[in-house]
């Protein structure tokens, strides 16, 4: 698949990356090439081959989900400028 200096420029203004007119050709060329040879992997047969989660065996442990607030607040609290009730204040920002 060709990408045109068209597509380029569409791509970048998407992604919000600032390129140079004199890279545009550059990139172009770079992009078709990389889209070609993810075509290439449409040629792989797959069928009998099981798709994994995880490439090794290692089982990961999980933990109950509990909820804990790390008895901390004094911690926490204790550079605050101001506090109130176990609560930060912060200015006000929206009128």
């Amino acid at each position: 698949m060709d990408i045109d200096k068209k597509l380029v420029k569409k791509i970048a203004t998407l992604s919000r990356v600032k390129i140079e007119e004199k890279e545009v050709e550059r990139f172009s060329k770079e992009l078709s090439k990389i889209i070609t040879w993810v075509e290439k992997l449409n040629e792989v047969d797959t069928k009998d081959i099981t798709p994994i989660a995880n490439p090794s065996d290692i089982k990961i442990p999980f933990r109950e989900d509990e909820i804990n607030d790390g008895k901390i607040e004094e911690k926490i609290l204790k550079n605050a400028p101001e506090k109130k009730a176990g609560y930060f204040v912060v200015p006000k920002v929206v009128e």
